[in-house]
């Protein structure tokens, strides 16, 4: 019987690909397709723990500390 793949749900992306490339190419290194959207999804991730720290402290500013 065959697998079925779950897929990702697709969300905007959040880095600028083109400066992350151009930063990445500095490096002598290459960036791969799938690159841009796992960093876009850890960013979301990063995000969303921030935000959830604010909240655990009654704010609703996310500030630098919550990174």
């Amino acid at each position: 019987m065959a697998k079925k793949v779950v897929k990702k749900k697709e969300r905007e992306v959040l880095v600028v690909a083109s400066k992350v490339r151009e930063y990445i190419k500095e490096k002598d290194c290459n960036t791969s397709g799938e690159f841009i959207n796992e960093l876009s999804e850890a960013v979301y991730c990063l995000i969303d723990k921030a935000v959830n720290r604010a909240q655990e402290n009654g704010r609703k500013t996310i500030q630098a500390k919550d990174v």
